[in-house]
């Protein structure tokens, strides 16, 4: 048993890494070595409880999957040992649910891996000197099924984690089919009001004059058609959720009323002359920029203030590439299941140039693909002659679309007499390739230059050179 445990001061500037790989706790150790901080470093989470017996550092950084205790099981024995030292949680299986889960367990902050050691020192320095009053406590949730290991998913994945015990007014923002009402339901199934109901209302579905009556409700008789009383979304949705999906469409005198039924939790129904009070947690969503709609005076800027409490921006699939693979193989099984076929699968080529493709349509486009070639793909194994012909076509002309700008540009700069302009334009193609490289295998340079058709070591020759460091 350990005691006198509060007599243990923590020394603020002492970092632990805790982690089964000597590599990561090597470049840790090394980072915030050079930062200014001074680190021990662990091969098992059974050290760290021990050590915690005679010394308390100022936080814990540990891997989640390690053999013997796990960093989950490490982080609650803190939590009951040392409850005021920040854990942070590292893990290379990042999804959502070891997202949540970590939060759940009470970890400070969530790093996935592959990470970036700036952003890893930035977060430890936070760690140890926190925000006052700033603390975080999760609830057991049920498993919100959002594929995503690309960073960009990570953020979206830190915030569900974050706002798991919050009734905080949220906005999503991004473009079509980025998956903004699976988000919405991930933020209900992991909150406090997941017990309660969870309300879809897509404005731009309901038509002007009726959005009203479907948000509010009616009273008999309230207009022609009104045959009896009707429940509302809003009366719906109490003590539970309301999702309002394309908030940027809905008209100016509807937001008039959804201001006032944010500001104090009352509104009359279409027709009546009772209030009725509601308790209810906003999601809103858009693809539209509010901040132009307010500059166009066709939004309210009082009410966007209101939705913007919380704002969550979605990727697009083209910014997350590494995650086609995974969702591709996802999209592919329900879809077998849903329309009773075999479960089909992406040869390696298809699953590059499934890669490589724009996705102006998103997760969804992607979603819709992986249906039509479930349903019509000759056998099991799909291959680039099965593709349907606008995923077929689209290679093409984006080829055409940039070597026309190119040559666009190397006229119009001929024209005005200007000269050398490999030397201007191979500096610039080259570090338009190597970032496209690294974002493809997610900042691991020696597959990165192996898809550039070179050696690390001119790889990283390339960096220096460009001044990309």
């Amino acid at each position: 048993m350990i005691k006198n445990l509060g007599e243990l001061m923590p020394k603020k500037n002492l970092v632990w890494v805790v982690d089964d790989d000597e590599s990561i706790r090597w470049v840790l150790e090394k980072g915030l070595s050079e930062s200014g901080l001074k680190v021990e470093t662990f091969e098992s989470a059974h050290q760290v409880i021990k050590k915690l017996e005679e010394e308390s550092p100022g936080a814990i950084l540990t891997d989640i999957k390690m053999p013997g205790t796990s960093g989950l099981a490490l982080l609650d024995q803190v939590k009951e040992i040392r409850p005021d030292i920040p854990v942070i949680i590292m893990t290379a299986h990042s999804d959502l649910e070891s997202a949540v889960e970590s939060y759940e367990h009470g970890a400070w902050e969530y790093l996935p891996k592959p990470f970036d050691i700036n952003e890893a020192i930035q977060i430890v320095k936070r760690a140890i000197t926190p925000d006052e009053g700033a603390e975080e406590e999760i609830d057991n949730q049920p498993k919100a099924e959002i594929i995503g290991e690309a960073p960009a998913m990570q953020e979206v994945f830190r915030a569900i984690g974050k706002l798991s015990n919050s009734n905080s007014t949220v906005l999503l923002v991004g473009q079509t089919g980025t998956g903004k009402e699976l988000v919405a339901q991930a933020l209900f199934q992991h909150s406090p009001r997941k017990e309660k109901a969870f309300i879809a209302l897509n404005m731009a579905d309901i038509p002007k004059e009726l959005l009203e009556a479907e948000l509010f409700g009616h009273e008999k008789g309230a207009f022609t058609g009104a045959d009896e009383r009707r429940i509302g979304r809003f009366e719906q949705a109490n003590e539970g959720t309301l999702f309002l999906d394309e908030i940027g469409d809905m008209p100016l005198e509807t937001q008039t009323r959804l201001l006032r039924v944010l500001s104090n939790g009352e509104f009359y129904r279409v027709g009546g002359r009772k209030p009725i009070t509601v308790d209810v947690r906003i999601i809103a969503a858009t693809h539209q920029s509010l901040e132009e709609q307010v500059e166009k005076k066709v939004f309210r800027e009082d009410l966007f203030h209101r939705l913007n409490v919380i704002k969550i921006t979605l990727p697009n699939l083209s910014e997350r590439r590494t995650d086609i693979p995974a969702l591709s193989k996802h999209f592919l099984k329900i879809s077998a299941s849903e329309l009773n076929e075999e479960v089909k699968f992406l040869s390696e080529e298809v699953e590059d140039y499934f890669s490589r493709l724009s996705w102006p349509g998103n997760v969804r486009q992607l979603e819709n693909a992986c249906r039509w070639l479930t349903v019509m793909a000759p056998s099991r194994q799909i291959k680039l002659e099965d593709l349907p012909a606008d995923l077929k076509n689209e290679s093409t002309e984006s080829k055409a679309e940039w070597t026309g700008i190119l040559k666009s540009w190397a006229e119009d700069s001929l024209e005005k007499g200007e000269t050398e302009l490999l030397n201007l334009a191979l500096p610039e193609f080259e570090k338009t390739m190597i970032e496209a490289a690294l974002d493809k295998t997610m900042g691991k340079k020696n597959e990165a230059a192996k898809l550039l058709g070179w050696g690390r070591n001119t790889l990283t020759r390339k960096i220096k050179d460009l001044g990309m460091t």
